[in-house]
């Protein structure tokens, strides 16, 4: 390719940048924000506007962490150095169900840093490339020639200019997120617009940040999920980050979303029933207020099952498929587009409609999604719809969930579908669910 457009800075646009470096002669990242370092490529780490929940906590799973370290070498090393955490499983990442621990495994880590830190860093990375440019701007539309798309019309932020500007391309990669434009721009060049399927789940969650205390806080990383009693479910999350910190996060569905008040988030904090969110509160120095963020709606486009598409187009991360952010699947799901990318501009001699990309990329949505909405529809606020055969599913899911608590076995099976490093259905293979019966057949005894 002469050059390829990114729209979109975020985490999936700058991994789609990288792929793309490989491919064409020129990479151009469009991006409303300013997010140019100055002073240094590791400046520019607050959080910013097109990242509305970038100021809530974040981790970065196994599998998308091995990903990014195969594009850019050292990676997670970096971030460690720098301050972020790394967390084991099997010594410094405790899971809690109802304040009872899961039975610890070893092998798998995940990497505990704020957004911001984390999107710096990849940032700083993609932006040393030769090949590729940032330039700041508003998408309006894309610009078509016959059956492509041929370039991106735009108008340039940080200027008094408000003239529309043409960024001619052979490829556009639309990483704008969860409020993609993508089915007006294709309408408007007279495409038919990908059917989107939401779930509502209304979820509400609040991050706050920390001075880390002294003492015996020797967790990295620890997640509780606990039931009130009138059954609503509840999830928290604490981990270490850069700049001597803790990050925590508590999480709730429709009127039991916590509030904003540092008052109401303290109080969350010590209902928990795992030890380490009480010992935060009560050893701890909250820096700052605790800030909101409200998840409305899992929900995916299905290009797949569209009859007609342009060549010189493709999606990638929450513009193909967004999902219930306490799983921690957005940032690996995105690291896993990537790979599909890749995977298609090497099996092409030309840029046709990428129907072999949506391919590609529907198994890794439909995997993700699986793991997510199976939990969500067990919601008692959740409507559905329900798959066929979600019931059964359903049993079988719970007796792996609680055989996972004292299995080592089970819970690193169940470790490498959530970390997504295998997929979800490996889960309900019969060696393993007979595994899981015999488990919580011994709890019970």
């Amino acid at each position: 390719m002469r050059r390829a457009v990114v729209l979109g800075g975020s985490i999936a646009g700058l991994l789609a940048a990288r792929v793309l470096s490989d491919h064409a002669d020129e990479v151009l990242v469009l991006e409303r924000d300013d997010i140019a370092p100055r002073g240094g490529l590791g400046s520019g780490q607050g959080p910013r506007p097109g990242v509305p929940q970038g100021t809530q906590m974040h981790a970065l799973l196994e599998g998308g962490r091995r990903r990014i370290d195969e594009w850019f070498p050292g990676f997670a090393t970096d971030l460690i150095a720098d301050g972020a955490a790394l967390a084991d499983t099997g010594r410094d990442l405790h899971t809690y169900v109802g304040g009872r621990r899961k039975v610890l495994v070893d092998g798998v880590e995940m990497i505990s840093a704020t957004r911001p830190f984390l999107e710096a860093h990849l940032r700083r990375r993609v932006l040393s490339l030769g090949n590729l440019r940032l330039v700041h701007g508003r998408v309006c539309g894309l610009a078509f020639e016959g059956a492509r798309v041929s370039g991106v019309r735009y108008t340039r932020t940080f200027t008094d200019a408000r003239d529309e500007v043409v960024l001619d391309s052979d490829l556009v990669v639309d990483a704008t997120g969860r409020a993609s434009r993508i089915g007006t721009w294709l309408q408007e060049g007279g495409w038919p617009e990908p059917a989107t399927r939401r779930m509502h789940v209304d979820l509400g969650y609040t991050t706050a940040l920390f001075r880390r205390p002294e003492g015996r806080h020797d967790t990295t990383l620890a997640q509780s999920l606990s039931t009130t009693p009138d059954g609503r479910l509840r999830l928290s999350t604490l981990g270490r980050v850069e700049g001597d910190r803790w990050i925590v996060l508590v999480a709730g569905y429709a009127d039991d979303r916590p509030g904003r008040g540092s008052d109401e988030f303290l109080l969350r904090c010590k209902q928990d029933p795992a030890a380490e969110f009480r010992q935060l509160t009560e050893d701890g120095e909250l820096m700052g207020e605790p800030v909101s963020y409200r998840h409305p709606d899992n929900r995916r486009r299905d290009f797949h099952l569209l009859d007609r598409f342009p060549a010189g187009l493709l999606a990638i991360g929450d513009a193909l498929a967004s999902f219930n952010p306490i799983y921690g699947q957005g940032m690996s799901s995105a690291a896993m587009h990537a790979s599909c990318l890749a995977a298609y501009l090497e099996s092409r001699k030309s840029l046709d409609p990428a129907w072999s990309y949506f391919k590609q990329t529907r198994a890794v949505v439909d995997d993700a999604w699986r793991t997510s909405t199976l939990n969500d529809l067990r919601l008692p606020h959740v409507t559905g719809p329900r798959p066929r055969g979600f019931r059964i599913a359903s049993r079988l899911s719970d007796i792996v969930d609680r055989a996972s608590m004292t299995d080592p076995v089970i819970h690193r099976r169940c470790l490498e579908v959530t970390q997504m490093l295998t997929p979800a259905r490996t889960l309900m293979r019969p060696g393993t669910l007979l595994r899981a019966a015999w488990a919580v057949r011994n709890q019970d005894a």
